[in-house]
């Protein structure tokens, strides 16, 4: 793991109060490593864990040549070009193997997935072939020798790796585990990450509203992301605007977490005493992003009683919470897990609407995806794009992304858009 001295030293445009999006998740990658720590737990629990070694497959997947289709089973040195007629001499399903040998001229029913039984290298579909009592016949070219024929290790072989250390186990490899055989599987421990909203003026949902109070939101859209990346969460709630009170906070959480994120109290305001707090307790890598929502961003490492953490400043405001923990935090956190690198590609739609863009920063615009009236890919604005607005972002599906560069789009452009489904 790099210091944050030495990435930000190798960079000749550094500055910590105007990156651009790049730059700043450029730093973030180069500090961050896995936590480390393995555990074994069993296949049902190992859902949206990270693999900590690779999963060398005991067996040959399939086990043994067997069906790909409903059909019959025979040797394929019958098809010489004339229309077989061949003797069905029994059957072998899933499970309930034929155990004869099958000569020239001979057929056996097979089901899908039955182990092909022995003589036989081909596979007839059933609805090819014309069938009486005790024979079947079909066209001569309607199937190819070797055909729907599924051969033992075709899938995995025994001996080699099923699935590669960093994977981020899914469903799907759930059951590719449980076809192996295997019970346990070594995962990374869970990634621990605090966190907590700093503002005299927040209430926590439950309490009643002082005049000039708001309902903290911004804490239970960070458990709701946290939860669903599959972290350990440590809610320290909210956190007054106190010198005392906010070096109490960040020292629990740096001392029992491998990660803290904040919300609010990283910009200028004169009662901010949060982004002051994380330089003294830490290294602070760069304040201010080229971003819209979220310029005002810290990210750094804390430093408390032989403990340290990576810190996550993030912006008071409810939808740059959420945009720049979609555009920063989750890689860092993928990356704390063990994880390899899972990178969600934008896909093209076409702009609605026109809209508005300066270029030098990059604007992540709450959109609904959806498909035109001529089939393809559309993408409109959910209106008013302020910070404060959660509202449109719950209604949203999507980010429009208008790169740093970019300046004003016009109706009927495209644009790139990032899917909420499958960021976390």
């Amino acid at each position: 793991m790099n210091t944050l001295n030495t990435v930000i030293g190798c960079m000749s445009d550094y500055d910590p109060e105007a990156l651009s999006v790049e730059q700043a998740r450029h730093i973030i990658r180069e500090c961050v490593a896995p936590v480390g720590g393995v555990q074994y737990v069993a296949v049902r629990t190992a859902l949206d864990r990270v693999l900590a070694s690779d999963l060398i497959s005991p067996i040959d997947v399939p086990a043994n040549d067997n069906s790909a289709m409903d059909g019959y089973a025979f040797n394929g040195s019958v098809l010489s070009g004339t229309a077989p007629r061949l003797e069905i001499v029994g059957a072998a399903l899933a499970g309930r193997p034929y155990t004869g040998t099958v000569a020239a001229g001979q057929c056996v029913r097979i089901m899908t997935g039955a182990l092909m039984p022995s003589g036989c290298d081909t596979v007839i579909p059933q609805e090819l072939v014309q069938k009486d009592d005790a024979h079947v016949g079909f066209a001569p070219d309607a199937v190819r020798a070797g055909q729907h024929r599924r051969r033992a290790g075709e899938d995995l072989a025994a001996g080699k790796a099923a699935l590669r250390a960093g994977k981020l186990l899914r469903p799907a490899d759930l059951g590719l585990i449980a076809s192996l055989g295997i019970v346990e599987v070594p995962v990374f421990r869970r990634v621990r990450v605090a966190f907590f909203s700093t503002g005299d003026e927040l209430r926590s949902a439950g309490q009643a509203l002082a005049p000039g109070c708001v309902y903290d939101s911004n804490r239970y859209t960070l458990f709701g992301m946290l939860h669903r990346m599959g972290a350990d969460v440590l809610d320290l709630g909210v956190v007054r605007d106190d010198p005392v009170a906010l070096e109490a906070a960040f020292r629990h959480a740096c001392e029992n977490a491998d990660v803290v994120i904040t919300s609010g109290g990283v910009s200028v305001g004169d009662a901010d005493f949060t982004k002051p707090m994380m330089a003294r307790l830490g290294e602070v890598a760069f304040w201010k992003v080229a971003i819209r929502p979220g310029r005002p961003l810290a990210f750094g490492r804390l430093t408390s009683a032989g403990h340290d953490a990576l810190l996550f400043g993030l912006p008071g405001n409810p939808v740059a919470v959420m945009a720049t923990f979609y555009v920063f935090v989750r890689d860092a956190l993928l990356a704390t897990m063990g994880a390899a690198a899972q990178p969600m590609p934008p896909m093209r739609a076409r702009s609605a609407s026109a809209i508005t863009k300066r270029p030098g920063r990059t604007e992540f615009l709450r959109g609904i995806v959806s498909t035109g009236a001529d089939g393809a890919v559309e993408v409109s604005i959910t209106g008013a794009q302020g910070s404060g607005m959660l509202h449109s972002m719950s209604e949203a599906n999507c980010f429009v992304v208008l790169p740093h560069a970019k300046g004003d789009v016009a109706a009927g452009d495209d644009v790139d858009i990032l899917l909420f489904e499958g960021l976390i």
